[in-house]
């Protein structure tokens, strides 16, 4: 790696996200000299990327730093060379997100980016093009980092380690990020000093301890959270998330992380999707509307700055995460992160070559995983489950397997029967079809 300066390329430049990636760049420059930053999408993403590389030029310029941005619609040409390489993309772009989620949320089945249905064709359709972006990658800068956000992160990471000989990738997510920091509050401390243990994978987590500068604090945060009050939960901006029970969480002797509320409060969230289905509000749309209002805003140009209004786009805190975890492998920080990789027995139970999310000291060689033991009970069956069915998504994903894809389905706690998950396959399988070869081109 080269210590006179960073080249990064980021695929899917064009995302709303890149002024906070952008931001978080500069103000890690001091340790973190980023010498040339790649900003690359599709053609049809042209209008996107122009508006946000002139605003990601305008913070650079007006941060007086030697950083040079670059707008590339050539994979390629953007890769040689790189010493990072961070993925935030959207195959199919909003418009697909939707279909994600209206079209289960038509048959009463929960509509959602990275979970059940939704999860599994947002992974049907991004998991073969980044199977091809890591061959470019082991083509032209072999000895990159790929840091990816695209989501379902974990399942994204694990059919990289699976089908690729690739073994520099790491999957990240902005929930634990979104944890620490509620943790945080709840005790009165400042976010540097929480770290945690978690065992599960990709936004199916749950925290089983939780230290502030290294003593447990666990059993008075697992007490203050079974007691809290619904305006205290930890929220993502994408649902809102409801208050457990004192008896649940104390049985648990864990913290579910947000998503969660999707497998434990499957009725509530269901009803709530519905009404939103009813009324043209599904997150998707949300987002699009949000994402209109956005680019509006970077073409200003007088705008020099991330606006704060990004904040309601849902994934902030994902780019100063994938910042952050750059610059401690930069530096051979050797922090803790929490981030996605191969399991190598960081969890006892789970099998070694399995992508999880677990917390890693981040070092030059990349994240080390902190063993956690075995799953603790009560959350062993569930994990177990979500592992299967992430592993059956991958491999009808690769394959283009559509029985697979109604096991997998199936397999999946939101599923509420075996008859709706073949219609509400074969209506997403038709609706995407453009962006599904392997289903179709036999």
């Amino acid at each position: 790696m080269n210590k006179d300066g960073v080249k990064i390329v980021t695929i899917g430049g064009g995302s709303s996200y890149t002024p906070e990636l952008v931001e978080g760049f500069i103000k890690r420059y001091d340790h973190l000299p980023v010498k040339e930053l790649w900003l690359v999408d599709i053609e049809e993403g042209r209008k996107k990327l122009e508006t946000v590389g002139a605003l990601a030029k305008r913070m650079v310029k007006k941060a007086g730093l030697p950083m040079k941005v670059i707008l590339s619609y050539d994979r390629r040409e953007a890769l040689k060379d790189a010493d990072f390489v961070t993925t935030q993309m959207r195959i199919g772009r909003l418009p697909a997100r939707v279909l994600d989620e209206r079209i289960p949320l038509s048959h009463g089945l929960i509509g959602q980016e990275t979970n059940g249905a939704g999860g599994m064709f947002k992974a049907f359709r991004t998991i073969p093009v980044i199977l091809d972006i890591v061959k470019d990658i082991e083509e032209l800068c072999p000895n990159a980092w790929l840091i990816n956000f695209t989501n379902p992160a974990g399942m994204v990471t694990e059919a990289i380690l699976r089908y690729t000989n690739f073994k520099k990738a790491i999957g990240l997510c902005n929930v634990p990020v979104n944890m620490v920091a509620g943790f945080a509050k709840m005790l009165n401390v400042e976010e540097s000093q929480v770290t945690m243990e978690i065992q599960g994978v990709n936004h199916f987590i749950f925290a089983t301890d939780v230290f502030v500068d290294g003593v447990s604090r666990f059993d008075e945060l697992l007490h203050q959270y079974a007691y809290l009050k619904p305006e205290d939960t930890i929220q993502m901006k994408n649902f809102v998330s409801l208050p457990y029970s004192p008896s649940f969480i104390k049985g648990l002797k864990a913290i579910p992380c947000p998503y969660h509320n999707y497998y434990f409060f499957t009725k509530e969230q269901l009803e709530e999707e519905l009404e939103q289905f009813k009324t043209g509000t599904v997150r998707g749309e949300v987002v699009s509307k949000t994402e209109e209002e956005l680019f509006e805003l970077y073409s200003h140009e007088e705008l020099a700055e991330k606006p704060e209004q990004l904040a309601m786009r849902g994934g902030a805190k994902y780019s100063d995460a994938a910042c952050n975890l750059i610059a401690s492998i930069y530096t051979n920080k050797g922090d803790i992160q929490y981030v996605d990789v191969r399991n190598n027995g960081a969890i006892a139970d789970l099998p070694k070559d399995s992508a999880v999310e677990v917390a890693c000291r981040i070092t030059a060689d990349g994240p080390k995983p902190l063993a956690t033991g075995e799953l603790k009970l009560p959350i062993s069956g569930y994990v177990q489950m979500m592992k299967t069915f992430e592993r059956l998504v991958i491999e009808a994903a690769v394959h283009g397997d559509r029985d697979l894809a109604v096991t997998a389905l199936n397999m999946n706690p939101l599923c509420p029967s075996d008859e709706i998950a073949n219609i509400v396959i074969d209506e997403l399988l038709e609706a995407h079809k453009d962006y599904l070869p392997q289903f179709f081109n036999k």
